[in-house]
């Protein structure tokens, strides 16, 4: 199934029903009188999170949805039926803006969420209910009031506890496929990632969800490349695993082109927790692995780990690493599920 996170789509919301403009003509009902029932109310659009989708796809066939307008009203006091309602159905994650793209409308990250995003236009009233004392014989109802339209935009955002990041071939999707149960594809030579990968990665009877996205190239958020637009899938995440590949030229100016395109992207991927790691260790000799650690470590300013996915190397100890910081609460957290203080005079 192909990868999809991001669809524009066109919702309307149901036109209320027209009231009715009727008089009783039952035999031997001497002075008769309206009898005209109001128009049912238009159906609403909602939007729900729901299992077991992981993908946009189904909004790249079908990109129009409306309700049903509300039933008109009807002699004999017969009010309308409701209108159909229109359900659309997204993954956990996604979030939903306004036809700009910036105007943010709903984030669905808990499963069962639903929103209504158009509301359908209530019905119109028939004559019966504008009969007074005075005006025995209205003939007059209302029209049914119409519906919502608009354009909004489908963005989903994997909701993940660590991300992988790092330039094309660093090893990220060998690191996902053997630390959990994930297949991505995985060849010798650049960008053969071209779509974000989830995977359950299970240490010590523990577990935790990591996400590996298409790798960075300097210039990124310019565009080149596959761009940025794959950064979103990690704004989620508690912990950035940045693997450089210590068979590359120089390990410190790769980390910090990647780490300039992270600054240059924001939305707090520059504030996130970071682990640096030197990756396909088995592939270089000792000699070359001491410079490039040194280097990296210049660079980023803190000890690098050395793990190679190949062998297992050094993968353990930094699955730990990222298990006990994304589980670390923020001080947000732990003031929430602080319980209140009992109240005394």
């Amino acid at each position: 199934m192909k990868f999809l996170d991001q669809a524009k789509v066109f919702i309307r919301s149901g036109d209320g029903g027209a009231g009715s403009i009727s008089f009783r003509r039952e035999k031997f009902i001497e002075f008769g009188g309206p009898d005209g029932g109001d128009g049912g109310r238009g159906g609403d659009v909602f939007v729900e999170c729901v299992d077991g989708l992981n993908t946009l796809i189904d909004y790249r066939y079908q990109q129009h949805f409306k309700a049903r307008p509300g039933t008109h009203g009807m002699g004999k006091n017969r009010a309308g039926g409701k209108g159909e309602d229109v359900l659309l159905k997204v993954p956990k994650g996604t979030q939903i803006f306004d036809e700009d793209g910036e105007t943010l409308i709903a984030d669905l990250t808990e499963i069962g969420q639903k929103i209504r995003l158009a509301k359908g236009g209530n019905g119109g009233f028939g004559n019966a209910y504008f009969a007074t004392s005075t005006n025995r014989a209205p003939r007059r109802a209302n029209p049914g009031l119409e519906g919502e339209e608009r354009w909004i935009w489908l963005r989903l955002k994997l909701i993940a506890d660590a991300g992988l990041v790092g330039l094309p071939n660093a090893g990220k999707s060998t690191f996902l496929a053997s630390v959990t149960s994930a297949k991505p594809k995985i060849a010798d030579y650049p960008f053969t990632t071209l779509h974000p990968g989830l995977g359950v990665v299970r240490i010590d009877e523990r577990e935790f969800v990591l996400a590996d996205i298409p790798g960075l190239i300097e210039g990124a958020h310019e565009g080149l490349g596959l761009g940025d637009r794959f950064l979103g899938h990690v704004e989620r995440c508690r912990v950035l695993l940045h693997l450089v590949d210590a068979t590359c030229e120089h390990a410190g100016k790769a980390y910090k082109v990647v780490r300039a395109e992270l600054d240059a992207y924001g939305n707090g991927l520059e504030e996130k927790t970071e682990i640096v790691a030197l990756s396909k260790i088995d592939a270089v000799t000792p000699e070359v692995l001491k410079e490039q650690k040194a280097r990296l470590k210049r660079a980023a300013k803190k000890e690098p780990m050395l793990l190679s996915a190949a062998t297992g190397q050094g993968v353990p100890e930094a699955l730990r690493a990222i298990f006990t910081i994304a589980n670390e609460k923020t001080a947000e957290e732990v003031a929430a599920a602080k319980p209140p203080e009992a109240w005394h005079p």
